[in-house]
């Protein structure tokens, strides 16, 4: 959309203005607050081509305008301050998410803890997904009540532990032999190769004698397929958003409400996010979301790794947010993660999962 500079420059007041007061604006607002030497009259004919357009609207007769969700779409592609954080803000960041000590999930829960601090808004961490991780180095253990335990020890750092049921007598020498087979076979895949290949690469050895090869082909889903639980995602900041103007009524009240209890959602919009760009940051704002229930909010996300896997962190709030700072607090974010969870990848001391 092509907009003259006296029209970007009354759009982006309008937004500013709002974003800061949470009441609509109108003509002598901007008229008084900014300085743009034009007449409250020249300014009311701007904000009405604005409103011809689909830029703002009116949301009562008598008020001043407020954004669209096309207005605010237009505001953060081409009108927002770039967005950055100062020297104080990253170091308040690092000093909280930079402990050596913790385990990946506490790093993941802190993440999302500071996130929901430092944006006021409804932060969310997603565990990284694993099937695109690399396995490297499969683990057999014989536990007491015929119990075998799985061990994948992953290339992006983590590990996994899985437990089997398993009632034949194995000696050690045994279970190790079988247990290099296997590595030799599957190290340096993807667990969603493994998954999808793991029958045509051992259907040759399927009634070999220790009936170890047999346990993993009937357990090929529960050993290498992603966990889907939705606790799987950590969410923050729920006191914070409530204090916006937008839920002060008891139905927007309740709409958050519902939205934070519904991580199944809040978990598939992550991984949606996840196939937009690997070093971009996704806005969607209002009626973009691919939900109903996030029309009325925006959602600001950016992707981190952790060695090979991946995951997403991000803030849900109203759609009269601070995009330029959100924005730098999300990628700055997901900067810092990553490079924790790097650190923790060279510690040979990798945390289980």
């Amino acid at each position: 959309m092509e907009l003259s500079e006296r029209e970007k420059n009354i759009l982006r007041c309008v937004i500013q203005n709002f974003v800061l007061t949470a009441n609509p604006v109108g003509s002598r607002v901007i008229s008084k607050k900014f300085q743009l030497g034009l007449s409250p009259a020249t300014i009311r004919n701007v904000m009405s081509d604005l409103e011809s357009m689909g830029l703002i609207y009116h949301p009562h007769t008598s008020a001043g305008r407020v954004p669209t969700d096309k207005g605010y779409r237009l505001y953060v592609n081409l009108l927002m301050d770039t967005p950055h954080l100062t020297a104080h803000e990253k170091k308040s960041i690092e000093k909280e998410i930079t402990s050596e000590t913790e385990s990946d999930d506490d790093i993941l829960k802190t993440a999302s803890s500071i996130l929901g601090k430092i944006s006021s808004q409804l932060a969310m961490v997603s565990y990284p997904n694993l099937n695109k991780s690399l396995l490297e180095k499969i683990h057999l253990v014989k536990l007491p009540h015929h119990i075998l335990m799985v061990i994948l020890s992953l290339k992006s750092g983590i590990i996994r532990t899985i437990s089997l049921e398993f009632s034949l007598e194995l000696e050690s020498r045994k279970l190790e032999q079988i247990q290099n087979l296997i590595n030799e076979r599957i190290a340096g895949l993807t667990l969603l190769e493994i998954k999808n290949t793991f029958s045509d690469r051992f259907k040759d050895l399927k009634n070999e004698k220790t009936g170890v090869v047999r346990l993993f082909l009937n357990s090929v889903e529960k050993i290498f397929s992603e966990e889907k639980e939705v606790d799987k995602v950590h969410i923050s900041g729920m006191g914070n958003i409530l204090k916006s103007p937008e839920f002060k009524n008891a139905e927007q009240f309740q709409g958050i409400i519902e939205l934070i209890e519904d991580k199944e959602v809040i978990l598939h919009v992550l991984d949606k996010a996840k196939d937009f760009g690997k070093d971009e940051i996704m806005v969607s704002i209002g009626a973009e979301n691919i939900y109903e229930k996030l029309n009325d909010y925006s959602l600001i996300t950016a992707s981190y790794k952790s060695g090979d896997a991946g995951g997403v962190l991000g803030m849900i709030g109203p759609r009269r947010m601070n995009y330029s700072k959100m924005i730098a607090i999300v990628g700055y974010m997901s900067k810092i993660l990553t490079d924790v969870l790097s650190k923790k990848i060279s510690n040979p001391h990798a945390s289980p999962r």
